[in-house]
């Protein structure tokens, strides 16, 4: 490792590291615009410039520069602070003075290094140029006039998302950042763009001319709207929240956050349920809390404990699926799933249902095989993961099911489970290969078998040893490994979703519960909704429980890898909703059989009895496949059905995001696309 001194102070960093790096280990700050550690080194805005002992005798981007043992660098020198100077003087000599307008102002790199290494004045009087604002689609707002030409957004756009729809046009003065041919941005990640401009060039256009940053109140929070679990962080302004942006974690999402994750906001604040209903004459009229407690009840009373089921559905997290749970447990109910589209996953064994390897184990792996599965879609961050990986050992990446651009170079094997048998190729030299099976194989009449079937093809491949687990899980569902994982199943004799939509109960609780048909469920049925939206599951019901949303209360959520993670409230339930736990303890109390927990702290305590794993927040270990017999299906009994894509529309999967008007002029704009693509 080289041993360099950067004033002064005398560092050790890996060969290869740049000036810059070597400065970030040692503390030392050095301004930058078009550098970000997750892209391709530019080295065109030279803010970086440092001075280099027995270098050329001028000022060096230490961006581009890389290391040498004994190298001394200065990066506060008299010639350094004036080439900084010039060069910030040189990028505002066409920025325009639209501070107090811009949606960039409090946020903005622009602004900071201008206080901290600018001059004073402006020494030029010419006319700016202007640049003709681009339409990049209903997320991303454009004031290019404000561009800086950091290409930040081509970079990622290019390299991370892997959609090349940007690029330069033009050189020098007249350089231009755009498509080419105008068109919308057609990644699913295309609001990334937005964190990573520099200035105000790039904004968030449903944000626009919303509110300042220091208006707004900052919580941590869990992105429930896939399986992946990013991590996010909630800004709100008195009761209501205005923007979601994504936090760095290198474990799950980087520092990356899907386009309907973070622009499903708004879907938050319609279509609500803030009063209970009940249905009377054949109409849902307002109730009190204690009129619809005593109307479930009364049903309760007159229902047989085998003729009660329960469904949770797909936003749901540990507490409120607990309590259910223990509710139903206590009424005699053994009629209970979180598997609301059917999925054939087995719960007796953890690594039956999980994402193994871990989703930075992709990093590692050496060949990839996709079974039923369209990540661009349904993990949309987890899909940068598997290009980036390509990008860096080029690994053979192989896809049975529905044709689709994921973005990276792929071999297609078939659509359905006969392609199983050729997938093996794929994988044949591998050391740590990687079977990941998707949604659409495992919730189809067929999927214990198709389960089974992948993990045989794991097994055989050399993905399930000791020191690799190979054989991973992508669910589309937030709710469901953390359901699984409180054995949120049916018992020995207990039905499962399909029969319980069949009319095999005679009342049923649906928890969040809105990816069901309702027109299966038994015309008899006695149904209580309970959930945030009046979405599909609360058309049908007979009774309505106002629930809270992900953004307004205390919960844990285990992503698609068995992550136990947790999501503060930023903001209360609007009107008379409740946070779920909270309203299943009260209902607890109106049918004879209260829940023994008062408060959060012991309801969390409750969990770690029920799974420890709900004790290990935050940390996912690493494990080896020890035992490789696989789950109880027959691999041979495949069907001939090919694989459907799990996902029809990503921008409206849920009850948040079907009620966002952002997200549906999202799905206008691009279905043309989509149906393009595929």
């Amino acid at each position: 490792m080289p041993k360099l001194s950067i004033d002064g102070i005398e560092v050790d960093v890996p060969a290869g590291a740049t000036v810059l790096q070597a400065a970030e280990a040692a503390g030392i700050e050095i301004p930058r615009f078009c550098y970000h550690e997750r892209l391709s080194i530019a080295g065109n805005c030279r803010m970086c410039l440092v001075e280099i002992e027995k270098a050329p005798p001028k000022p060096i981007a230490s961006c581009a520069w890389p290391v040498a043992e004994g190298m001394v660098v200065h990066t506060d020198s008299p010639m350094v602070r004036k080439a900084r100077r010039g060069v910030m003087e040189f990028l505002l000599i066409n920025h325009p003075l639209d501070c107090p307008i811009c949606d960039q102002g409090g946020e903005c790199d622009l602004q900071d290094q201008a206080l901290g290494y600018g001059a004073g004045g402006s020494r030029y009087a010419e006319n700016k140029r202007a640049v003709k604002d681009k339409n990049l689609g209903p997320l991303v707002k454009t004031v290019m006039t404000r561009c800086i030409h950091c290409t930040r957004c081509i970079r990622f756009i290019t390299e991370v998302a892997g959609v090349p729809d940007l690029g330069a046009t033009a050189r020098g003065e007249g350089m231009e950042v755009g498509t080419y041919v105008e068109k919308a941005l057609s990644s699913e990640l295309s609001a990334n763009i937005i964190d990573l401009c520099p200035v105000g060039a790039l904004t968030s256009k449903p944000y626009a001319f919303v509110a300042r940053s220091w208006e707004l109140a900052k919580t941590d929070g869990i992105d429930v709207l896939d399986a992946v679990g990013s991590n996010i962080r909630i800004d709100s302004r008195g009761p209501e929240v205005l923007r979601i942006l994504p936090r760095t974690n290198d474990d799950v999402n980087e520092e990356w956050l899907g386009d309907k994750s973070r622009f499903a906001v708004d879907g938050l604040k319609r279509r609500r349920l803030d009063r209970p209903w009940v249905r009377r004459d054949g109409k849902l009229v307002a109730a009190s809390w204690d009129e619809a407690f005593a109307a479930v009840a009364a049903r309760v009373g007159a229902t047989r404990p085998e003729k009660i089921g329960a469904i949770a559905g797909d936003l749901c997290d540990a507490e409120s699926m607990l309590a259910l749970r223990d509710l139903m447990g206590a009424l005699g109910s053994e009629n209970l799933d979180c598997r609301q589209r059917g999925e054939r996953l087995d719960p007796r064994r953890r690594d039956f249902y999980l994402f193994n390897s871990g989703i930075v184990g992709i990093e590692e792996a050496d060949a990839i095989l996709l079974i039923g599965t369209n990540p661009r879609r349904e993990a949309p961050v987890l899909n940068a993961r598997i290009r980036k990986r390509w990008l860096a050992a080029g690994i053979p990446i192989g896809l049975v099911g529905a044709a689709a651009d994921l973005t990276y170079p792929l071999r297609h094997l078939g659509d359905g489970p006969g392609a199983l048998g050729d997938a093996a190729a794929v994988l044949r030299d591998a050391k740590r290969p990687l079977v990941i099976l998707g949604a659409g194989a495992t919730a189809r009449p067929d999927g214990a078998a198709v389960l089974a079937a992948a993990w045989k093809l794991a097994a055989d491949a050399g993905a399930l040893s000791p020191d690799w687990h190979g054989f991973n899980v992508l669910h589309r569902a937030a709710a469901l490994v953390g359901g699984l994982d409180l054995g949120f199943v049916p018992g020995p004799r207990g039905k499962a979703v399909a029969e319980m939509l069949g009319g095999g109960v005679d009342m049923l609780f649906l928890l969040g519960a809105d990816e069901i048909d309702p027109g299966r469920i038994g015309a008899d049925t006695f149904v209580v909704y309970q959930g945030h939206h009046g979405d599909r599951g609360a058309a049908r019901a007979d009774v309505i429980l106002p629930g809270a949303a992900y953004t307004e209360k205390d919960a844990t959520y285990v992503n698609t890898e068995g992550r136990v993670q947790r999501a503060q409230m930023a903001v209360f339930p609007p009107g008379e909703a409740r946070e779920d736990w909270k309203i299943l303890r009260a209902l607890s109390a109106h049918v004879g059989h209260t829940l023994p927990y008062d408060d959060l702290a012991a309801l969390r305590l409750r969990l770690g009895q029920v799974n420890p794993v709900f004790d290990r927040v935050g940390f996912l270990p690493r494990f080896g496949c020890s035992d490789t017999a696989g789950p109880p299906g027959d691999p041979a009994a495949l069907g001939e059905a090919p694989f459907a894509p799990p996902i029809e529309t990503y921008y409206q999967t849920d009850p948040i995001s079907r009620a966002s008007p952002t997200m549906a002029e999202c799905a206008a704009t691009f279905a043309p696309v989509a149906l393009a693509a595929e």
